[in-house]
């Protein structure tokens, strides 16, 4: 055990070490803020284009406001990659999930007008919706829940997201036309956030039912046109003139994917969510509402409370315990590059955009690329473009006296809820964390991904190395030790439930390899007869190459249909296991002569039987048979 010298030495070198850096940083900042604001704003338009070059992204348009209550706007790149159409600054893009502070803004309007409230339940104005809510006497999901991700709902389900069944007047009802457990809450409404496209798309019918018209109808006339965004719409908007007999606009930049593939945009089930087509100039004026005092033309708008409420995480158990990090009702507080403000990313078909709100220094900026490639670095524009507004910058907090029984939440964290209810087991066995404290720092370490060391500020509330502000929370819900940043949370887990759970997977993979080698090489000696043990699992196994060639041919945007691909996978995977129990049923049968089989064969029993668990476990989770279109 070190000594309270050796302990409070290396606390004051790991003190100098993070804090020296940043306090000259922010003294430098300080000092020449004006002159690099105004530097970089010269250098903004080849930055930007450079980006977009480095990252192999077709193009991006933007906008800052600025504090004296200008906007400047700009673009780079290619509108179309394959026409390669220049973009412009007033072209038209889609800004996926960056749609919901538009709609939210749209409820809160109703709100306003005394037509709603944010603790109306859901259910009294959709009482034919089939929630299935464990707290519903004491807690129902209500408004404010949906809005802030609170409600315990699901995020989306694949056939939600990917299918081109939906028309650009699908009903929204058809969205949670999946069966009774669809809606069902898995956390105490209001608790815990946890994203919900679902959530949105229920506000959507909330907005249709209120207003007794489409939801698209409503926010363009009485959201859009006070707000003088004429250029922006929630109704369906596309660059193909064929898609659903709609006529093409000329001024919708094409969304693109890895490569420049092109890809139109389509209409979706959860629409509300996430169907949105504005312009820089549009989420400008946006932008410069979200920071104002909710009043149009002299009149109350919004009002000042709910448009304050937007950025202002509250009711969960993490901000009740000191997190300011989180959720409002429509933005989330980003902590970032040493600025804090409040944001939204969106991910649409073909698209990634952000808006982030600085309301403390009256800025914002709103950057939307029409690509969606997985391994871009769409955080390089965000900090070209906060560079650009020259805010100024944050010192990190000051270290504080950790709770002294911090040490009791080390152990293995799991998220909870999920992300999606139908990958539980994916996210328990590969999506796990590791919490441990060295006496002075927590330290996150993700199965996948990079560890990282928080530093307590102060009671059960730390701050990872990267932010300025308390990041993370510690907190026990009935019992349950609890891991939060306001926008996730993990919940400890047994380690016997771990290790049963990693032996099962272990023990599985090592037994489907055995039979597939064990397999292969009976058939290459030409051993392996119609009454081998290994027969029907080989066969088994090898028909999970089947549906490939369809997927292949076929949309990815197609995942959540059914399609041949689709059945066929469900047809291979639901044999995996019957397959398994024929084989194990052959070695039962044949085991009065297994003294005369090879050494290799005797092994056939044990390896059927290890894969045969795991696929039982799948099946216990909902994974098998692999049923894309229920998923």
């Amino acid at each position: 055990m070190k000594s309270d010298t050796t302990t409070m030495a290396a606390r004051a070198r790991r003190w100098l070490r993070r804090a020296l850096p940043a306090l000259l940083l922010c003294g430098a900042a300080q000092a020449g803020m004006l002159s690099a604001a105004h530097a970089a704003g010269g250098t903004l338009q080849a930055d930007m284009a450079a980006g977009l070059q480095d990252e192999a992204l077709a193009g991006a348009v933007w906008s800052e406001i600025l504090p004296d209550g200008s906007m400047r706007m700009g673009a780079a790149g290619l509108r179309d990659a394959a026409s390669k159409a220049p973009m412009q600054a007033d072209t038209r893009v889609q800004v996926g999930s960056v749609a919901k502070v538009a709609l939210a803004l749209g409820v809160l309007r109703l709100i306003s007008e005394d037509k709603l409230t944010l603790d109306t339940p859901v259910q009294q104005v959709l009482p034919e919706l089939a929630l299935k809510n464990p707290w519903q006497a004491s807690d129902p999901v209500r408004i404010r829940h949906l809005l802030a991700h609170t409600s315990g709902l699901d995020n989306v389900r694949f056939w939600q997201a990917f299918s081109l069944k939906p028309a650009p007047d699908t009903p929204l009802a058809a969205a949670f036309d999946g069966g009774g457990g669809l809606l069902r809450v898995r956390a105490r409404p209001g608790s815990r956030y946890a994203y919900s496209n679902m959530g949105y798309g229920l506000l959507g019918m909330v907005i249709e039912k209120v207003t007794g018209q489409p939801y698209e109808r409503y926010l363009d006339a009485q959201l859009l046109q006070p707000l003088g965004m004429m250029d922006s719409t929630f109704t369906f908007v596309t660059q193909m003139s064929t898609q659903a007999g709609t006529q093409a606009d000329p001024r919708l930049a094409m969304g693109h994917f890895e490569r420049g593939v092109a890809q139109a945009v389509v209409p979706q089930y959860l629409r509300p969510a996430t169907q949105f087509t504005t312009t820089a100039a549009d989420m400008g004026k946006l932008a410069q509402f979200l920071m104002g005092d909710g009043q149009l033309q002299g009149r109350q708008f919004i009002d000042l409370a709910l448009l304050g409420a937007l950025s202002e995480p509250a009711g969960t158990d993490a901000a009740q315990a000191g997190l300011e990090t989180g959720h409002g009702l429509a933005l989330a507080v980003r902590d970032r590059h040493n600025v804090v403000g409040a944001c939204h990313p969106g991910t649409g078909v073909g698209f990634r955009a952000m808006l982030c709100i600085y309301p403390e220094q009256k800025s914002a900026f709103f950057v939307a690329v029409n690509t969606d490639a997985e391994q871009a670095d769409y955080e390089r524009f965000n900090r070209l473009l906060l560079r650009d507004l020259g805010l100024p910058l944050r010192a990190p907090a000051a270290r504080g006296i950790p709770a002294p029984t911090v040490e009791n939440w080390q152990g293995v964290y799991v998220p909870s809820p999920s992300p999606m209810a139908s990958m539980a087991w994916v996210d328990a066995v590969f999506g796990f964390t590791r919490l441990k404290w060295d006496g002075e720092s927590l330290f996150l370490i993700p199965f996948q991904g990079e560890p990282k060391e928080l530093e307590p500020v102060g009671g059960f509330l730390f701050r990872a190395s990267d932010r300025s502000a308390p990041s993370h929370v510690l907190l026990q819900e009935e019992g349950r030790h609890v891991l939060s940043d306001g926008l996730r949370s993990y919940e400890r887990a047994s380690m016997l439930r771990m290790l049963v759970l990693w032996g099962s997977l272990a023990l599985g993979a090592a037994g489907l390899l055995y039979v597939l080698l064990a397999g292969l090489y009976r058939a290459a000696r030409r051993t392996l007869g119609r009454g081998d043990h290994l027969f029907a699992p080989l066969l088994s196994l090898l028909s999970l190459a089947l549906p490939l060639p369809f997927y292949f041919f076929q949309s990815w945007l197609r995942l959540g249909d059914v399609t041949v691909a689709s059945v066929l996978l469900a047809l291979a995977t639901g044999a995996l296991p019957l397959a398994m129990a024929f084989g194990l049923a052959r070695c039962w049968r044949s085991r009065g002569t297994a003294a005369e089989a090879g050494t290799l064969e005797k092994w056939d029993w044990v390896a059927l039987l290890a894969a045969l668990q795991l696929l039982l476990v799948l099946a216990w989770w909902g994974l098998l048979p692999l049923r894309m279109w229920q998923l």
